[in-house]
């Protein structure tokens, strides 16, 4: 990599403030609990998850910064799906029977405790946009 392009790309402390805060943000939104939060940011300790909700920010493994970008892309995929915001974020929680949740909400396949599990939520809803 040259030097330019390294120095133009963010750090993960660069990138964990901004991910941090949008993440809650969504939390806020899809009215998840603590645990659910905490199981979506790959169980954290309860004192570093507390420490990121309190103050969006600190240091921030790669794992997690992934994490909260699947989530991201998933919360944007729902907002171009459904025009309606309380739709569009209400689905994370209703029951779906697509062959891929069997009944269960996006929310319970995310909350699974894997990477994985968030990556084929953002994959179905792509493909639901017409993107996968």
């Amino acid at each position: 990599m040259n030097t330019i392009a390294a120095e133009a790309a963010p750090s993960r402390r660069d990138l964990a403030g901004p991910a941090l805060r949008a993440f809650f943000n969504i939390a806020g939104k899809w009215g998840l609990s603590a645990d659910q939060e905490r199981r979506l940011l790959g169980s954290p300790g309860r004192s570093t998850y507390f420490r990121w909700k309190k103050d969006r920010t600190g240091a921030v493994p790669h794992d997690v910064i992934e994490r909260i970008s699947y989530i991201l892309g998933i919360y944007k995929a729902l907002h171009i799906l459904f025009p309606d915001d309380a739709q569009a974020d209400g689905w994370v929680k209703r029951p779906n029977d697509g062959p891929l949740f069997g009944g269960r909400s996006a929310l319970e396949r995310m909350l699974g405790g894997q990477v994985a599990d968030l990556y084929v939520v953002r994959q179905y809803l792509d493909a639901q946009r017409g993107w996968g």
